[in-house]
C-alpha cells in the first residue's frame, strides 16, 4: 500500500494541496495526526471523500450540502429518498437562477439594440437604462 503523504492525496484527487487543507479546516476531511516524525499518512478514503466533494461542487451544492451528503452517505440507516429531495431542491434553485439569467438576457439584449454604440454618453441609452428606478428586466431592485 503507497503511504499518500497530503502532496499525494491532492494529486490523485485532481486539487491542490491548498484545497485539502482548507477541506480539513471546513471538517469535510479528517487531519490524520502527525507522526513523531514524518508526514501524516492520509488513508485512500480520503482521495475518495475530496472527489466526492468536489463532485458535489460541480453539481452546485454548497461545502454546507456536501457535508451534509457525506453525513447521510456514512450513516447505515441514511435512505436515498434524504439525498434525492437535497438533489431535486437544488435542481428547483438551478431553474430559478436560469429563469433570473434568462430575464437578464433579455434586458442586456434590449439596452444593446437600442444603444446608438456613439455619441455623447449622457445620450447612452444603457446608461439611462441603468439609472431608471425601476429594474430593466422585470426582476426588481437587484440584479
Amino acid at each position: 500500500m503507497t503511504e499518500l503523504t497530503i502532496g499525494k492525496v491532492a494529486e490523485r484527487a485532481g486539487v491542490g494541496v491548498e484545497t485539502v487543507r482548507f477541506y480539513e479546516r471546513k471538517g469535510l476531511l479528517d487531519q490524520p495526526r502527525r507522526p513523531d516524525r514524518g508526514f501524516r499518512v492520509y488513508p485512500e478514503a480520503a482521495v475518495d471523500r475530496i472527489r466526492f466533494v468536489r463532485q458535489a461542487q460541480e453539481l452546485g451544492f454548497t461545502l454546507a450540502d456536501a457535508a451534509d451528503l457525506l453525513e447521510l452517505r456514512a450513516d447505515p440507516d441514511a435512505d436515498c429518498s434524504a439525498v434525492q429531495r437535497r438533489a431535486a431542491a437544488k435542481l428547483e434553485d438551478v431553474r430559478g437562477k436560469i429563469a433570473h439569467l434568462r430575464r437578464i438576457e433579455t434586458a442586456l439584449e434590449r439596452v444593446v439594440e437600442a444603444c446608438p454604440g456613439q455619441g455623447a454618453l449622457d445620450c447612452c441609452s444603457i446608461v439611462a437604462a441603468m439609472e431608471r428606478r425601476e429594474s430593466p428586466y422585470g426582476g426588481g431592485r437587484d440584479v
